[in-house]
């Protein structure tokens, strides 16, 4: 047998045994799927209302503007015609290349082909042609008022993403050149990956971002040493043990947000702001939320502030012996900090001596990006599966922060993982954006409506155990950190939120960068900037306009004005007290626990 054919009989065989493979992975995928769930529709997207008053406003402009319409057509139907002409004209000539190409670059072409080949050249600017075409159609919509218009623009900017020719085999480069150099072998590796994904999310299909065996919590991540000094239902209290010999005596807390888990601020210790503030100096504590299960359906968010929040201050104040303490409030954590430190002014506790916010929102009259799913269409989905389940699932919560991030979070993942075949990468951060929590029902619906939707604490009319409390009754010293590009918690809505505090003690630093990557910005990284402005707190454009730009981390910063508002410096203080001993090693078991239900 000559070599040739050997190689062709090798590269049967590999055929062969691929396509039982798939045949036997088809099999796992039917009967996988068979046990989705049946979910809600208002869960899955806008109801048909949205659409229907996207088409009522395109009719009515077609009524009273048809000149525009029929522009638009024409402009269209014009580059999609000169588009194939000239795909054509360079065919003729006997030429295996692409015509010119005017469209602007775009990183899911990547790939060589997309400006080389005429068949994946076609695809692409056609692709381009279309999706700018639908976004002037519905710019042009005059008959829509500014939030439906937004809700339109959003979902038809996903519906766009979702059909990008990258995203399909037969017209992804990548993929099919992978294909043939592993003899198929990266489309079977794809397929276990799709059924391993369908199969762990019980028929529903959410891609793995990163490798779950490279990481564990408490060994290579989360790892600052400390320990848990009290535990209540709500809470594991976590102390950190001291890197310098003397500390400032006011404690700090920090308070971060239950929809995630607090280690986003202990990934490692080259960008841990948990390490950092020890090594700084101060007395450091760190709530570490449980994730709640069924059981919790009636926990709302009076039991937050209650046994989370006054519980977490007492039991510091306690362990440090210390009339004030300093505290941190991040994202939802921020505002519930809010809330508390309202009915706290409303009661005349007078035991906080400053208040720090990441990137919160307490003024929800602009609800930025995330506001597309504020409507009643999907919150009354989200009620009724509150009231079914007792709890709002990390599922739901997941896909819903990935769709803000579509492209970079659901699509791209899902073309490496199902199509090249690849393994989830070993990504600390994508890591912890996979281990989310559930939210207990009757908290999630308090605040998605009460504060989200309705915007009552903005308007005074939010109540904390029946007291109502307004953005004026915040009189601590405050220091708010946003971030330019956050997605979800706009940064000109944190600037509106803060300059209504009653406190005459104000600072406000915007990051550069989003939601995560603006807060954990470590010095050492020396990458992304943030702005300070001596213009005073009332417009947030005026106020950037007059900003200057300092390059690298805000933490130093921030570091200093803590340390003004932290006390003189005593020596270092030990884990807990004679009534508070250390139960368990940081990060604790309230991290790493799997609820039920």
């Amino acid at each position: 047998m000559t070599t040739d054919e050997e190689v062709v009989d090798g590269k049967l065989d590999r055929l062969n045994e691929n396509l039982v493979k798939v045949e036997e992975l088809s099999q796992r995928l039917v009967a996988a799927m068979a046990h989705k769930r049946k979910i809600d529709p208002s869960l899955q997207g806008p109801n048909n209302e949205l659409f229907l008053k996207a088409a009522a406003a395109y009719m009515a402009e077609m009524v009273q503007n048809p000149a525009k319409i029929l522009e638009t057509q024409i402009s269209y139907w014009g580059k999609s015609l000169k588009h194939y002409v000239e795909a054509q004209q360079v065919l003729a000539k006997g030429k295996l290349e692409a015509p010119p190409d005017p469209t602007p670059a775009d990183k899911r072409f990547s790939n060589p082909l997309w400006e080389t080949h005429p068949f994946f050249n076609f695809v692409k600017q056609q692709y381009l042609i279309n999706a700018e075409a639908t976004h002037e159609a519905v710019a042009a919509l005059e008959n829509l008022d500014p939030k439906e218009r937004k809700r339109v623009e959003y979902f038809t900017s996903q519906i766009l993403d979702l059909m990008a020719p990258t995203n399909f085999l037969a017209t992804n480069p990548d993929a099919l050149e992978k294909a043939v150099e592993t003899d198929g072998q990266s489309l079977v590796a794809g397929l276990e990956n799709l059924v391993r994904d369908v199969e762990a999310n019980h028929g529903d299909l959410l891609v793995t971002l990163a490798d779950k065996n490279a990481f564990k919590v408490g060994e290579n991540i989360g790892t600052t040493a400390g320990g848990v000094v009290f535990r209540n239902r709500m809470l594991e209290l976590i102390q950190y043990t001291p890197t310098t010999p003397d500390v400032h005596k006011t404690p700090l807390l920090i308070f971060p947000p239950w929809i995630n888990k607090f280690y986003i601020l202990d990934l490692k210790a080259q960008n841990s702001l948990i390490k950092w503030i020890v090594d700084q100096g101060f007395t450091l504590f760190v709530v570490s939320w449980v994730n709640p299960d069924a059981s919790y359906r009636d926990v709302g968010l009076d039991d937050y502030i209650r046994e989370g929040y006054l519980t977490a201050i007492n039991e510091v104040r306690a362990i440090c012996d210390v009339e004030k303490i300093n505290v941190v409030g991040y994202c939802i954590a921020g505002t519930t900090l809010s809330l508390t430190l309202g009915w706290m002014k409303k009661h005349g506790l007078d035991v906080i001596n400053s208040a720090t916010f990441f990137t919160t929102l307490t003024d929800f009259s602009d609800q930025g990006e995330v506001g597309v799913f504020l409507d009643n269409d999907f919150l009354d989905g989200i009620e009724k599966e509150c009231n079914e389940t007792g709890l709002l699932s990390s599922f739901f919560m997941s896909r819903t922060f990935s769709y803000l991030r579509s492209n970079d979070l659901i699509y791209q993942p899902a073309i490496r993982s199902y199509m090249l075949g690849e393994a989830p990468p070993a990504f600390d951060l994508l890591f912890w954006n996979g281990d989310s929590t559930n939210l207990p029902g009757r908290m999630a619906v308090e605040y998605l409506r009460g504060l989200c939707q309705d915007d009552k604490l903005a308007k005074g009319e939010f109540t904390v155990m029946g007291q109502p409390v307004s953005l004026g009754d915040i009189t601590v010293p405050v220091c708010a950190i946003a971030c330019e590009t956050d997605h979800i918690a706009a940064w000109r809505s944190s600037f509106n939120g803060i300059k209504r505090f009653g406190s005459t003690d104000k600072t406000f630093v915007l990051s550069e960068s989003g939601h995560i990557a603006g807060i954990v910005n470590p010095p050492s990284r020396n990458k992304y900037g943030h702005y300070t402005s001596t213009a005073p707190m009332a417009d947030a454009n005026a106020w950037k306009a007059a900003a200057v730009r300092t390059p690298g981390s805000w933490w130093p910063r921030w570091g200093e004005w803590l340390a003004a508002r932290a006390g003189t410096m005593i020596p270092a203080r030990a884990l807990g007290d004679s009534s508070h001993p250390v139960l368990v090693a940081a990060p604790g078991t309230y991290v790493v626990a799997t609820p039920n239900g």
